[in-house]
């Protein structure tokens, strides 16, 4: 497929329909952060002109696929989804202090915390003007995943209560940070291509599944990839102190019987002072040639492919296969 994304599709006629509609997407979302405001037309096209994979709005026209996927509304579903991932961006890189988003300064680093915030509060606003106009249903379905975006973020904030399991909590986290606006994106593509509820509900599922199979897969790559792939610098959560699936399981093997004193001595790295580079390089190394790296790559995995076991109810052809090439594609970054 040439496109925006590196999705591998056996269908050419379906890989060229789909790169014809994100062009289309492309060109909308662009016209859909622009402002007459000059600091607000610049400020919102930061994120967008730094490119992307546009997972999400992908994922709603693969799902448009199992219906009439040449529905105007799929194409605005679409457009929906994709501002509301980039508002929750400008928040994350401030929240997260992030130097880097998609190989560009974050929008924090150019205009400061203030303007970044608010720009996010803007791409929101966008967001919600165009979901009005595919009705109550929609606008149900995106305050309650923007909801559900505000808690993963407060519980990543707040961090696992007394004697709650940090490995869960994360989990809970990542589905609600991340699972939920892709479980929308796939529901959203289904439900206005005209399917049957219990299509909405199978696709629904499947993302839910997908998202945090791809949040743990971003998870390895924040270890294991360069900057140029990442679009961030290495080891940036580890620096914030913001929890990872690898960093959590090991401090589960070093508080367990069977930590060792090299596990111990990690997490005390860890816990260290990461400002200088040549220490944030030194702990990124030495986590990444830990077996919870490949643990973490494991759970993806495992988490794909029972998000592919959810689409079996689906009937055979072209969109089903590549929902499940869209499921390999994500985990498979990570490998």
């Amino acid at each position: 497929m040439t496109s925006s994304t590196s999705l591998p599709l056996a269908d050419p006629e379906l890989a060229e329909l789909l790169s014809g509609r994100l062009a289309l997407v492309e060109e909308r979302l662009r016209d859909a952060v622009t402002h007459a405001d000059a600091l607000a037309d610049v400020a919102s096209r930061h994120l967008v002109n730094a490119g992307g994979k546009r997972t999400r709005p992908l994922l709603t026209l693969l799902a448009s696929e199992l219906g009439d996927g040449s529905r105007r509304e799929v194409l605005d579903a679409a457009i929906v989804v994709e501002l509301t991932h980039l508002a929750t961006l400008y928040h994350d890189d401030v929240m997260d202090s992030a130097p880097l988003r998609r190989g560009a300064p974050s929008a924090h680093e150019v205009w400061g915390n203030s303007v970044a915030i608010l720009t996010g509060d803007l791409l929101f606003a966008r967001a919600s003007a165009t979901v009005a106009g595919l009705g109550p249903e929609a606008v149900r379905i995106q305050a309650a995943t923007f909801e559900r975006l505000c808690l993963g973020q407060l519980h990543e904030t707040v961090g696992p209560a007394a004697g709650e399991d940090p490995v869960a909590h994360y989990l809970q986290v990542l589905s609600d940070k991340t699972g939920s606006l892709i479980a929308t994106s796939a529901r959203f593509g289904a439900m206005f291509a005209g399917c049957r509820p219990s299509v909405v509900r199978t696709v629904t599922a499947y993302g839910e599944k997908v998202g945090v199979a791809f949040q743990l897969a971003d998870d390895v790559l924040d270890l294991t990839s360069d900057g140029a792939v990442s679009g961030k610098t290495p080891g940036t959560d580890l620096r914030e102190r913001v929890p990872t699936m690898p960093a959590l399981l090991l401090r589960q093997r070093a508080a367990s019987p069977e930590g060792t004193d090299e596990d111990r001595a990690l997490v005390a790295l860890l816990d260290g002072d990461l400002t200088s580079d040549a220490t944030l390089a030194e702990a990124v190394a030495a986590l990444r040639a830990h077996d919870v790296v490949g643990l973490t790559r494991q759970r993806a995995a495992n988490l794909a492919r029972a998000a592919v076991v959810e689409l079996e109810p689906l009937p055979a052809g072209a969109a089903k296969d590549a929902l499940v090439s869209f499921a390999d594609a994500l985990v498979d970054r990570a490998s």
